[in-house]
């Protein structure tokens, strides 16, 4: 008996021993990432928008958990701003979008509907002709969406996809009031892009330009538009009631979010970066996401504490 006992001390050390120098996963099955980028320095920027500066309080706080010295430049501005800081160096990742890359930056017409296909493409192409690094995408897909008012649904002629609003701008173009923000109004994957794949133009005195915020409070209004811009993982859209009209002709790329790196960083800590980033972004799922926004847009919590209060309840940091 105390032969097995003896054995059985014995065989629990070595587990033990085993389990640690192998290491090991904290109790939400994320691994310890804790001082794999240590003496890595690393600048962190965003685009300016909410669920950007949560994107970027996420990439900061996962960076320094595993110690990297990270340079704050969250906020960094638009699409285009965003994009030239990595290109000309001046930040070293943001998070951007598969479908941004490929009609913004790639200008490419068609938008590939299988989410993994249109990473992979987007993925490879930027490496080869920018030597950026794609790190695996978010499950979250933040497109671009028209949405109105619930409650004035009968008002508006009961519309449910976009292609109803070619019949309401026809008949009661009065109605057909639509706010958007700047970039929407002049991107290829945005109104231009719309208008020409449905067949139909709003009037141009029905089309306001607002700050995206403002946006979605002008369409909760019906002042002055009775339709409005949306981002489909925002939570303003749930918050104010708004009905998103749906894409029946698919024109709106997937947008999937990715970290993306710079080739200095990546080529030095490209292992490590995947094992802090790819767990992230599985777990940034739309119902997630939403969330985020909601807490930032609506409740008006700082992106940084929803960023750290997200990562610590999913056992990141």
């Amino acid at each position: 008996m105390r032969t097995k006992k003896l054995w059985a001390v014995l065989g629990a050390g070595a587990l033990t021993l085993s389990l640690a120098a192998c290491g090991s996963d904290d109790s939400s099955g994320n691994p310890d990432t804790e001082g794999i980028l240590d003496g890595a320095k690393i600048t962190v920027g965003s685009k300016d928008f909410d669920e950007q500066l949560v994107l970027g309080n996420i990439s900061k706080l996962a960076l320094e958990q595993a110690g990297a010295t990270v340079k704050d430049e969250i906020n960094t501005g638009g699409t285009d701003v965003a994009r030239a800081a990595l290109l000309g160096g001046d930040i070293d990742t943001y998070w951007e979008y598969n479908g941004t890359a490929w009609i913004s930056f790639f200008k490419e017409t068609k938008p590939i509907p299988d989410r993994i296909k249109q990473y992979e493409v987007v993925r490879d192409r930027d490496l080869k002709e920018n030597k950026l690094h794609w790190l695996e995408p978010a499950e979250f897909n933040n497109t671009y969406a028209l949405a109105f008012l619930s409650s004035a649904a009968d008002d508006l002629g009961n519309p449910t996809t976009l292609s109803d609003l070619g019949p309401l701008i026809s008949s009661d173009p009065d109605k057909a009031t639509l706010c958007v923000e700047s970039e929407f109004s002049a991107r290829d994957d945005g109104l231009p892009g719309m208008e020409k794949t449905y067949g139909y133009k709003f009037p141009t005195d029905n089309v306001t330009v607002l700050d995206t915020a403002i946006v979605y409070s002008a369409t909760a209004k019906q002042d002055p538009c009775n339709f409005g811009e949306v981002f489909t993982s925002d939570g303003r859209v749930s918050a104010l009631d708004l009905t998103v009209l749906e894409d029946d002709k698919g024109f709106f790329p997937l947008y999937n979010p990715s970290p993306v790196f710079d080739d200095k960083v990546y080529s030095k800590y490209g292992d490590e970066l995947d094992e802090i980033f790819n767990p992230i972004a599985k777990a940034l799922t739309q119902e997630e996401m939403t969330k985020l926004n909601e807490r930032v847009s609506v409740d008006l919590e700082l992106p940084k504490d929803v960023a750290e209060d997200w990562l610590k309840e999913q056992g990141f940091i």
